[in-house]
């Protein structure tokens, strides 16, 4: 041992007088000297972490090196082994990338060629971890997947694949997972079914949230496992890692509602102020997942609300579509946005002024300068429909609508001949949806637009405006069922109709002023697109229309009254007959709305009462889900006060969400959580 010793500081003090100062000559000095290769352990014996004194003096070097140049010097060295000049590559790919060099360069340097031999020629005797790096490096500078080097490092992995770490294999699976290219698929695949098989050593919030977001989409089975895993080390999770996991979850579509739950508990936990790119991912993976946690809202908006006059027009307008698609208002930041868009109107492209106005119109929200915020959308949109694709031309002029702004000229760009021409004939869903909203647009400047005088939708058009029937639920069938007992007969109601206004109704009934049913077929209906009967409604009759509670998720349509998110009565039919009632009475063409809830019981003088319970709101208060309160007494139908004059129907969409409404809300009670992508009444999805 004191012979080892002696002759090690000899080795070293002879090199230091006759090497000069360049990073060869340096490496030289440390190559030379013994190191514990020369007592007769290999380098597989010999643990990656400690290392002989020239090992450490080349990483050193290597660390040193400000330049490809310096590291490509080492390549003359004497005596460099194969692992060295893989610490050498793996640095080289490191300095391309943070300096932005050319790899091409690099790859054609003939020293650079003399480093991959070196190390390709005891490729064995690289350490594993130096074996991974320089793999990954050599991906990074673009070398040739068929090059001889090439090959015999990727065979090598494979062959260690069970010898490496969790965190290696991690690692390696994160970056090829991030590749385009299809030659390492078959790595990847076999690293892959390792970390599957080895799952139970996954340890650390880092590897968890990196495996999640880059490589759990690749496999449903180890997705599995690293949402148990999250699940566990969610309170260690910081609001990034929470952000990131989130993202990659709702990327993955991927509704884990534990995952969801604990993380939604512990980001309120943390109480520390989040970035604006965190809020707005967020507040993104909610609304792509529909996951709903009312508390997070309320942070996310309160938080993002000082940030509105400083974020761009993408910030903007990504913050504001997931807050519709969850239907969630918060009065504060939508005002914010709104004066936002007043500010930076000429800033603001149409593109993105077309989404507030779209947000607005899901959520039905008129700003507070409503005047002012419609005076400026119309004054910005003027001259630019002719630029907009059919598909965001036709949302925006049913939002409009759905606001009650859609002034003439905008009626007349979307309902022309030449315009309904070009998806008359086209088979696909965007068409088929396209098509339902032109009949609402449509129904709307006939109901609620008496300036307009046309064109209008041919009835060709209106007739298969709608989508074939669903499958009735239990709810509809309960409902026809008692029905046509109380009416005494399927003659004296209709069910599933189809309307010339866009939507279909579930029933529908005639009853004149004593509240006795009337043969349905005999009298006119302006609604439907060929009528049987052609008799007016007697003096003192009415219609009566059922249509099915709509999900809260769906935008209401254009005439279509106020019942956007009215309640449905479960679990007491038929006794009971929920009656989202959309029309009612006479008007000008024999129907007038109404966004009040009749409730229908059978009476032993098999006549029809009614019990009338006070208008239901049909959204509650910013940030609630409503309340209830006691039913109302017993008493005739009368006209609701919430009907409008004659001829003229009530504001389009769902009420103002403004304010809760006060009083007694009825018996019936709200229906669940809306779903993303809900349904338009019968027809198409958003």
């Amino acid at each position: 041992m004191a012979a080892r010793l002696v002759g090690r500081c000899c080795w070293r003090h002879l090199a230091a007088i006759s090497c000069g100062p360049g990073p060869a000559s340096r490496l030289r000095a440390s190559l030379h000297a013994p190191g514990p290769a020369a007592d007769g352990a290999s380098a597989k014996e010999r643990p990656e972490e400690s290392g002989g004194a020239e090992h450490r003096a080349l990483r050193e070097l290597v660390e040193a090196a400000a330049g490809p140049r310096e590291l490509l010097e080492l390549s003359e060295a004497p005596g460099l082994s194969s692992n060295q000049a893989s610490l050498v590559i793996s640095r080289l790919s490191w300095l391309a990338a943070e300096q932005k060099l050319e790899a091409q360069s690099i790859l054609q340097d003939h020293r650079f060629r003399q480093l991959v031999g070196v190390m390709d020629s005891q490729i064995s005797q690289v350490w594993n971890n130096t074996l991974v790096n320089a793999l990954k490096s050599l991906y990074s500078l673009g070398m040739q997947s068929s090059s001889r080097e090439m090959q015999s490092v990727e065979h090598e992995v494979l062959w260690r694949l069970r010898r490496l770490t969790f965190r290696q294999l991690a690692s390696l699976a994160e970056f090829l997972a991030t590749r385009p290219e299809k030659e390492s698929s078959k790595l990847l695949s076999e690293v892959i079914r390792k970390l599957e098989l080895r799952w139970t050593e996954l340890e650390g919030t880092r590897t968890v949230v990196a495996l999640i977001a880059k490589v759990g989409h690749i496999s449903p089975a180890l997705m599995d496992r690293l949402e148990d895993k999250a699940l566990e080390l969610a309170e260690q999770f910081s609001p990034e890692d929470i952000r990131k996991i989130t993202l990659a979850l709702a990327y993955q579509n991927r509704r884990c509602v534990p995952l969801l739950r604990a993380l939604s508990y512990h980001l309120l936990q943390k109480h520390v102020e989040l970035s604006l790119g965190t809020l707005t991912d967020l507040i993104f993976a909610y609304g792509k997942l529909n996951f709903h946690q009312p508390q997070v809202f309320q942070k996310i908006a309160a938080d993002l609300h000082p940030h509105v006059a400083t974020m761009t027009p993408v910030e903007v307008t990504r913050c504001i579509r997931s807050f519709a698609l969850l239907k969630w208002l918060s009065l504060p930041l939508f005002e914010a946005i709104a004066q936002y868009a007043l500010d930076n109107a000429k800033q603001l492209p149409v593109a993105h002024l077309c989404s507030i106005i779209l947000s607005f119109a899901r959520l039905n929200f008129q700003p507070s300068s409503s005047e002012d915020f419609f005076k400026m959308v119309h004054e910005e949109l003027r001259g630019q429909l002719g630029g907009l694709e059919p598909q965001l031309l036709t949302d925006l002029v049913w939002s409009l609508c759905v606001l009650q702004q859609a002034e003439p000229h905008y009626l007349q760009r979307v309902l022309a001949p030449d315009f309904h021409a070009r998806i008359r004939d086209d088979p696909s869903p965007k068409a088929q949806t396209l098509r339902v909203k032109l009949a609402h647009i449509n129904a709307a400047a006939k109901l609620e637009s008496p300036e307009y005088r046309g064109p209008f939708l041919p009835a060709d058009a209106l007739g298969a405006a709608g989508p074939p029937g669903d499958r009735a639920s239990q709810l509809q069938s309960g409902l026809r069922e008692a029905l046509a007992g109380v009416l005494g007969g399927h003659d004296k109601g209709r069910f599933d109709v189809p309307t010339v206004y866009g939507w279909q109704i579930d029933a529908e009934a005639v009853l004149n002023g004593e509240n006795k049913p009337l043969p349905v077929k005999d009298f006119a209906a302006p609604h439907l697109l060929h009528a049987e009967g052609t008799k007016p409604l007697p003096p003192g009759a009415r219609r009566w229309v059922w249509a099915r509670p709509r999900d809260a998720g769906a935008p209401p349509s254009p005439g279509d009254g106020a019942v956007g998110a009215a309640p449905a009565c479960r679990g007491c039919l038929p006794s009971c007959l929920p009656g989202c009632f959309s029309r009612l009475g006479l008007g000008r063409d024999g129907f007038r709305a109404s966004s009040a809830v009749f409730v229908l019981k059978t009476q032993p003088s098999a006549e029809l009462r009614c019990q009338h319970a006070t208008a239901v709101p049909s959204a509650a208060a910013p940030g609630s889900r409503g309340a209830e309160g006691p039913p109302a007494p017993l008493s005739q139908p009368p006209v609701p006060s919430a009907c409008p004059p004659q001829g003229r129907l009530p504001q389009v969409g769902v009420p103002k969400l403004q304010q809760q409404e006060q009083g007694a809300a009825g018996p019936l009670r709200h229906g669940p959580a809306p779903h993303p992508g809900g349904r338009l009444p019968r027809g198409g999805r958003e």
